[in-house]
């Protein structure tokens, strides 16, 4: 049977460095070698995808900014794009008189850009911009209005949480939202994305392009619960979330134990190259 396997990256396949270890990377090349379909589904962007995962292989399409883009990762070429419609005008507005200022991912003039108010962000944005000084996707806006700008597709608020909690409330109908504190700095986020852009209608969309009969996922965070309830099976690493572990089909070492890849070495590797015992120790649902 077809089976494609799908991953989260942060605090899942990657370590407590925000790294692929060389045990994880030796060990899923090997199966992707062996016929292995598998895909990273993540909050990042293709370019920190590259930088977190180098060395690694992924056999299928890569899931990024949360699923608002399916990329193939030899070509890179954008295989399916979520953007948001006009009505995003209004949602920006809403944030800017909330006194929210958020970082804004858009396609502009034909380049990937996140933009962000140089003399607006707050002390989460800066910790999160100073991990990708150089990126030449970075675009300082003059003024909110700025933000605007281009083919939206992700917005990320970094705030204070009796600031965001109220505006996740507003729209979580209306958008895909996920309202969670970042495993790295511990700030409040709140991430909105048009409505079709879940790593779970991704993940469907990538399991169909393969012909796959069946999908498994691994995950860490509340971003990952829809990701769990779509797929046939799903695996929580021991740090992960409680309530994604309530729902998990199991739970597996933690991501600085390389559990994705230890699950991946004893259930999806051929027969003759599985270590004995066969099958991994794990919770029940």
């Amino acid at each position: 049977m077809k089976t494609l396997y799908v991953s989260d990256l942060d605090g899942t396949l990657l370590g407590s460095d925000a790294r692929v270890s060389e045990f994880t990377s030796a060990v899923i090349n090997k199966l992707v070698e062996n016929g292995l379909l598998f895909s990273y589904a993540t909050a990042r962007s293709l370019t920190t995808v590259k930088q977190v995962t180098q060395g690694l292989k992924a056999s299928a399409p890569l899931i990024v900014h949360n699923g608002a883009f399916i990329i193939d990762n030899a070509t890179e070429k954008v295989l399916r794009a979520n953007y948001f419609d006009g009505s995003v005008q209004r949602l920006l507005d809403r944030l800017f008189a909330a006194n929210v200022f958020p970082i804004v991912y858009a396609l502009i003039d034909g380049r990937e850009r996140f933009s962000y108010c140089l003399h607006l962000r707050t002390r989460g944005m800066k910790a999160f911009l100073d991990m990708r000084k150089g990126d030449e996707r970075t675009k300082v806006a003059d003024t909110p209005e700025e933000l605007k700008r281009g083919n939206i597709f992700y917005i990320t608020c970094i705030d204070e949480p009796e600031k965001l909690l109220p505006l996740y409330d507003e729209y979580r109908e209306h958008y895909y939202c996920v309202y969670q504190k970042d495993i790295y700095t511990h700030e409040q986020w709140l991430e909105i994305m048009p409505k079709a852009a879940t790593k779970a209608n991704a993940m469907m969309q990538v399991k169909s392009m393969l012909g796959c009969e069946r999908v498994i996922a691994f995950g860490d965070g509340k971003n990952d619960i829809e990701l769990f309830k779509a797929a046939d099976e799903s695996y929580a690493v021991s740090n992960a979330n409680d309530e994604l572990k309530k729902i998990a089909t199991g739970i597996i070492p933690s991501n600085a134990d390389d559990g994705v890849a230890k699950w991946l070495k004893e259930n999806a590797a051929p027969v003759k190259d599985r270590p004995h015992p066969a099958r991994a120790s794990l919770r029940p649902r």
